[in-house]
C-alpha cells in the first residue's frame, strides 16, 4: 500500500511512525500508529477506491462469540449418551458454577433469555405499586415491569455515563415506590453507592439490569454484587452467549432456591409446588455451548478493547464527535462503542451519517433510540413528559453504536474511520 504515495511524503510517514499528530484533508488532528492508516483516511482517491472495492462487504454491528464446532460435537455426543437435555442437568450445573467463579459472584442462576430474570426478580423480592428507572435502555427493562402490574417511573440520565443520575431519583420517589430499577448502559457501571444510600433511605429494594455488564468490576469487585440482584442477558449479541439465555445473581442460598423454583413452575420436589413460578429454565445444549464459551470469553473481550483503542484514537479530534472514555479503577467489557453526534460542529446530522455508513455497507445502531418513555404503552405517563428528561432525549437523538466485536478486521476498522472522518 505504501507506494501508492511519492516520495516527497516521507516526511509524513516518519512523522507517523514517530506517533505524532496528523492533519487529515478536513483539518483533524488525528494521532495514527500506521503508515496504512494514515494513508486510508489521507487519500481521497484511494478513499474512494477503497470504498468502491469494498462495499459489497456487510459490516455488521455485532457479531456471535462461537465456540469451536468440534468441542461443541464432542459435548452434544455426551448430551445424547445421557439423553437429559432439559431439566437443569449436569452441564447446566457445571455452567453455574463457572460462571459464578469467573464473575465472583456467589449465586447464579441460569434463565432461558434475559428478559425473564428481570420478570422473576420483581416476585421474591414482592416489588409493587412504583419503580424508578431509566428510559434510556433497552425495552425489556421497562416491559418487565409492566407485566408485573408495575408503574415504572423515568427519571433523567447523567450524559458523562448513559445512566440513571441518583441526584434525580429521590425527586421522583413517591409512597407507593418500592423498588429502582437502574440499568448500567453500554456496560459502564452505575453510581451504585449514591444509589444505595437513596434505597436504604427510604427502604427501596435495587435490581440492576446488567444485561450489558458481563464481568465488569470495580476496584476488583463485580458490579454484578450491588442491590439486592443483578440480571445478565447471553443473547447472541452480547459479549458472552448462550446463543439466548440469561441469568439472575443473587446475594444469598436462600434466594437462590426461591428463584430456582420459580424459574421451574414453582416445584420445590415432585411433588410440591410452593410458588406461581414459570418456566425459562435453560437447557443442556445451551449450557455447553455456554460452557466453551467461557473460555474464550476475556481473549474476545481484549480484541474489542483494541478496537476501541483504535477508535478513540482516530476519532478523539474529529470535531462534532464524542464518545466514553474507560473510567478509572473499571475492568470494562467493551460491550458497545457508542459516538455521539454534535450535528452544528460535525457538519452531518446524527440520521445522515447512520445512513450514509448504511450506504457503504457499514451498520451501526442507534441505541437507544427511540427513547421508551416514548412509546405507546409509556409515554402517556407523567414521567415520559419529554420536558422531564432532556438528557435522555439528547443522548438518545446523538447516538450511534460503532461495529464492535471480536472478529473485525484492521481492513473493517479503517473502512469504517474512512467514513465517519471524511465527510462527503
Amino acid at each position: 500500500m505504501a507506494n501508492i504515495i511519492s516520495g516527497s511524503e516521507c516526511k509524513m510517514e516518519r512523522a507517523i511512525q514517530q506517533k505524532r499528530y496528523i492533519t487529515l484533508g478536513i483539518g483533524t488532528p488525528l494521532r495514527m500508529d500506521t503508515y496504512d492508516t494514515w494513508l486510508l483516511l489521507q487519500n481521497k482517491t484511494y478513499n474512494q477506491t477503497f470504498i468502491t472495492k469494498m462495499n459489497n462487504k456487510l459490516i455488521t454491528v455485532t457479531s456471535p462469540l462461537l465456540p469451536d464446532i468440534n468441542e461443541l460435537q464432542d459435548m452434544l455426543k455426551e448430551i445424547w449418551a445421557s439423553k437429559w437435555i432439559t431439566n437443569m442437568g449436569s452441564f447446566h450445573k457445571q455452567l453455574e458454577k463457572e460462571l459464578a467463579e469467573y464473575l465472583k459472584v456467589p449465586y447464579i442462576s441460569l434463565f432461558t433469555n434475559g428478559t425473564l430474570p428481570l420478570i422473576t426478580a420483581l416476585q421474591p423480592l414482592r416489588i409493587t405499586g412504583e419503580v424508578i428507572t431509566t428510559p434510556y435502555s433497552f425495552v425489556a427493562t421497562t416491559h418487565s415491569l409492566w407485566w408485573n402490574g408495575i408503574k415504572p417511573v423515568f427519571v433523567d440520565i447523567d450524559l458523562k455515563t448513559g445512566n440513571i443520575d441518583p441526584n434525580k431519583i429521590e425527586m421522583a420517589i413517591t409512597p407507593y415506590t418500592t423498588a429502582i430499577m437502574p440499568v448500567h448502559v453500554y456496560g459502564k457501571p452505575c453510581d451504585t453507592k449514591a444509589i444505595q444510600e437513596i434505597a436504604d433511605k427510604y427502604g427501596l429494594k435495587i435490581i440492576y439490569d446488567a444485561a450489558h455488564a458481563f464481568g465488569v468490576e470495580v476496584n476488583g469487585e463485580s458490579i454484578l454484587n450491588a442491590g439486592d440482584m443483578s440480571t445478565l442477558s447471553f443473547h447472541a449479541t452480547k459479549v458472552y452467549n448462550t446463543i439466548e439465555g440469561g441469568a439472575l445473581v443473587m446475594h444469598d442460598e436462600k434466594m437462590k432456591k426461591r428463584i430456582d423454583y420459580l424459574k421451574n413452575f414453582g416445584f420445590a420436589n415432585e411433588t410440591t409446588v410452593v410458588a406461581p413460578g414459570i418456566n425459562s429454565k435453560i437447557d443442556e445444549v445451551r449450557a455447553a455451548y455456554g460452557i466453551l464459551n467461557l473460555r474464550q470469553v476475556d481473549a474476545a473481550i481484549e480484541a474489542r478493547h483494541q478496537v476501541a483503542i483504535k477508535y478513540r484514537e482516530a476519532l478523539r479530534y474529529v470535531e462534532g464527535i464524542t464518545f466514553f472514555d474507560d473510567m478509572p479503577g473499571v475492568r470494562h467489557n467493551y460491550s458497545y462503542f457508542p459516538i455521539f453526534v454534535d450535528a452544528d460542529k460535525y457538519g452531518m446530522t446524527r440520521d445522515e451519517l447512520y445512513f450514509k455508513m448504511k450506504e457503504q455497507n457499514i451498520l451501526g445502531r442507534r441505541y437507544f433510540y427511540p427513547l421508551i418513555s416514548t412509546f405507546t404503552t409509556y409515554r402517556g405517563l407523567e414521567s415520559a413528559k419529554p420536558g422531564n428528561l432532556p438528557q435522555a432525549h439528547k443522548m438518545a437523538d446523538e447516538v450511534i453504536c460503532l461495529p464492535m466485536h471480536h472478529a473485525l478486521t484492521e481492513e473493517d476498522i479503517q473502512r469504517i474511520l474512512c467514513c465517519i472522518t471524511n465527510k462527503y
